[in-house]
């Protein structure tokens, strides 16, 4: 029946002309991303009415350490595969694997991502939303048998299609794709993306309403006296995102030392139960809270908290807001680190939120000022948005969508550019691309840079050349030259390593001598002028060959054992090959 199904859609495939086709296909992936992003919805929801806890209850010390193993157990014995860091992984997929996502990713994100911020986890739902949206497209372009440049084209479909679906936002879904996912705008990807991205929100509205996720009323005109602070609170929140991205990898760093998992669930459950016995706002990914906010429900934040009793003291409100927003970011990370799947698209509006509810606040109650706490929450959400993804475009169109300011583009361009420059001035590296990037395996708008993250080095080093061993003669290297077809010959000891390099034309005199033939060979050895390690990166191996002017070096291993050599002819033909074929396609 199956079979029959799939002879038939391939059937179908065929008559189609390859832009009708992507059309189709791109609907198709759209309105199963909006499914996802639905049965993720009842799922994080039937989780929640089941656990019914309440808030600032004792088993928030309990329940997001139970949620964490739970995940852990699941992605170790049924998944057996990575599923966190979604947006990343997206990301590694385009570059390093043809755009290929397992197909478990159609589902496991979502019950992994479900569980986690059910059970309290303080992590967003959008990075396994968008792993999930990117395996359908990416396996409906497998299953279409197409190739690399459609297949991407889909994944991209399925991934801004399902940030459009959570958010009802259909242009922040596909600005997202372009600024994050680095996808080529051209005239044959935008319509397939508008497509997907208008299918995905036209099945969420359908399914869960036409109200915005932020029900609030933004003043349709700013006052032009408030852009100097909202100059202010864009340069507060590109700090504010350097403090996120740097606190989450050190989170992640001092996680990584610990060896044992059951250690990293008590270390990880009890720093993440205090946190949200303390602060119960950091419960879950945090729209309730940041939504209280907006609407100046100040005690809201406190309920179930040890400092309900200070709700009404004006600078406990202060610090309990600065202390929220730091934290939030302590939390997320030690979620995801100890064994949890989320993202940091959520926290990353909780704590733009509360940056920009502290900024209003302080200003009004200390200063005697009038800024409104609606408008600097929102500005101030885009703000920390922009600094921590490096996406400012993605931050404006998504809280005008989610929340019907569009009245508020201006102060939201201004914080945004001047969030983005400040953060881009402390990291050139949004929290999605830092460890792709030190790795060489980020896609970028560059054709070069990006060319080269598709050359695997250890497919270019070249094993056929014989090599002479440390105690060999002249004699002896004779007859090895006999068999050779190469012009450089690699010096070796008993264990293996290299020694150093002898070159055809430094023996061609002497080889033709017999009574020269007792010569060591070391004496006509020299040393490499560098070395190159399996696991650097491409365009660094070119660096080597521009610094040193050779045309082959060596390779060896971490123990410094002879691998090969690598030609720089034989790089720069892969790479144009490369070229040729991402730009046929």
């Amino acid at each position: 029946m199956i079979d029959n199904l799939y002879t038939r859609f391939l059937r179908l495939t065929r008559r189609l002309s390859d832009r009708q086709l992507m059309m189709v296909l791109a609907v198709i992936v759209g309105l199963l991303a909006g499914v996802g992003t639905y049965l993720f919805e009842r799922l994080l929801h039937f989780i929640r009415h089941l656990l019914g806890v309440e808030t600032g209850s004792w088993l928030y010390l309990v329940l997001p350490v139970v949620g964490i193993v739970l995940v852990s157990l699941f992605v170790k014995y049924i998944v057996k595969d990575e599923i966190s860091e979604g947006v990343t992984r997206v990301l590694y997929a385009m570059s390093k694997r043809n755009s290929l996502i397992k197909p478990h990713n159609m589902w496991t994100s979502m019950v992994g991502g479900a569980t986690t911020i059910g059970f309290g986890g303080s992590v967003g739902p959008e990075a396994p939303i968008v792993l999930t949206g990117a395996a359908i497209g990416s396996n409906v372009g497998r299953w279409a048998r197409l190739n690399y440049k459609q297949s991407t084209l889909l994944l991209c479909c399925g991934a801004g299609a399902a940030v459009a679906a959570i958010f009802k936002a259909p242009i922040a879904g596909l600005v997202f794709v372009l600024e994050i996912l680095m996808l080529e705008m051209t005239a044959l990807s935008i319509v397939p993306l508008l497509l997907a991205t208008i299918a995905g929100t036209t099945l969420a509205f359908a399914l869960r309403g036409f109200d915005p996720i932020i029900a609030v009323t933004v003043p349709e005109v700013f006052k032009i006296g408030n852009l100097p602070m909202y100059a202010l609170l864009g340069l507060i929140c590109g700090l504010v995102a350097y403090y996120f991205t740097s606190m989450n990898s050190l989170v992640a760093r001092s996680f990584k030392t610990i060896k044992r998992t059951w250690l990293k669930w008590i270390i990880g459950g009890a720093v993440l139960g205090v946190l949200l016995y303390l602060f119960p706002p950091l419960y879950g990914e945090g729209y309730e809270a940041f939504g209280e906010l907006m609407h100046g429900r100040m005690e809201s934040l406190f309920a179930g908290s040890l400092f309900w009793e200070y709700r009404s003291v004006g600078w406990v409100v202060v610090l309990y807001l600065v202390a929220a927003l730091f934290l939030k970011v302590v939390a997320t990370a030690t979620t995801n680190a100890a064994g949890g799947v989320g993202g940091t698209f959520a926290p990353s509006l909780f704590v733009g939120a509360f940056t920009g509810a502290t900024v209003a606040t302080v200003c009004n109650s200390f200063f005697g000022m009038e800024l409104p706490l609606i408008s600097f929450t929102l500005v101030g959400m885009a703000g920390v948005m922009a600094g921590v993804m490096k996406a400012p475009l993605t931050s404006i169109f998504l809280i005008a969508e989610l929340s019907n300011g569009y009245g508020l583009f201006i102060p939201l361009m201004v914080a945004t550019a001047i969030s983005y420059i400040v953060d881009h001035w402390l990291d050139p590296d949004s929290i999605y691309t830092k460890q792709l990037r030190q790795r060489g395996e980020l896609l970028t708008h560059d054709k070069d840079a990006s060319v080269m993250v598709f050359l695997s080095l250890e497919k270019l080093v070249e094993t056929d050349f014989l090599p002479f061993r440390a105690g060999d003669t002249l004699g002896d290297a004779v007859k090895v030259i006999s068999r050779a077809h190469r012009n450089v010959f690699p010096v070796v000891d008993d264990e293996g390593e290299l020694v150093g390099i002898v070159e055809l034309d430094d023996l061609r005199v002497d080889m033709f001598s017999p009574d020269k033939y007792s010569r060591p060979i070391t004496v006509y050895m020299t040393l490499p002028p560098e070395v190159i390690l399996p696991n650097e990166q491409v365009s660094e191996v070119l660096r080597s060959f521009e610094r040193t002017g050779a045309w082959t070096l060596p390779v060896v291993d971490k123990e410094g054992k002879y691998v090969g050599f690598l030609s720089k002819s034989r790089i720069l033909t892969a790479y144009r090959e490369q070229l040729v074929k991402i730009s046929q396609e």
